[in-house]
């Protein structure tokens, strides 16, 4: 080999070039975006809540509390999401369905009676955030769920 040649790149893992690999790839991104925006989600809820809890008279109460256990809901997820190990994954799972049967029923009701559900995170299925509640615990239970990130905390065993 001459002294200008560069040495050939050594072939790449199997793993990375199996169909599979943008799949874990895409799923590991989810896992890093729900990992961020969740957090943020739980401030600019649970703020909400606490705000029109202490300072709209004119507000139902049940809105700004269903703002505030939203934002409990996702500072649970957010745990579960980075602290890898079965008993928090089983928490961060039951989290997100519990996350997700209240988007689909308060934002059902916020519909139907308005007026008793008033304003909130699951309003209009989060209509206010972007359709964020709506989504966001659908992708969370996908990344909880994949194969791949059972294996890495720990609820199966890699096959």
């Amino acid at each position: 080999m001459s002294s200008y040649e560069q040495p050939s790149p050594s072939p790449a893992p199997a793993a990375a070039t199996t169909p599979a690999a943008p799949t874990a790839r895409a799923i590991s991104l989810i896992g890093y975006v729900l990992g961020i925006s969740y957090p943020l989600l739980a401030l600019s809820t649970g703020v909400r809540g606490i705000y029109q809890l202490l300072f709209r008279d004119d507000l139902t109460k049940l809105g700004p509390a269903l703002s505030i256990l939203a934002a409990c809901l996702y500072l649970i997820a957010t745990r579960g999401f980075f602290t890898r190990t079965p008993r928090w994954w089983r928490i961060s799972v039951a989290s997100l369905g519990i996350e997700t049967i209240l988007t689909f029923v308060v934002g059902t009701l916020s519909f139907i009676v308005p007026e008793v559900i008033g304003s909130t995170a699951w309003r209009h299925f989060g209509q206010d955030y972007g359709y964020f509640p709506l989504f966001q615990p659908l992708l969370g239970l996908i990344y909880l769920l994949w194969p791949a990130t059972r294996v890495a905390f720990g609820v199966k065993s890699n096959e």
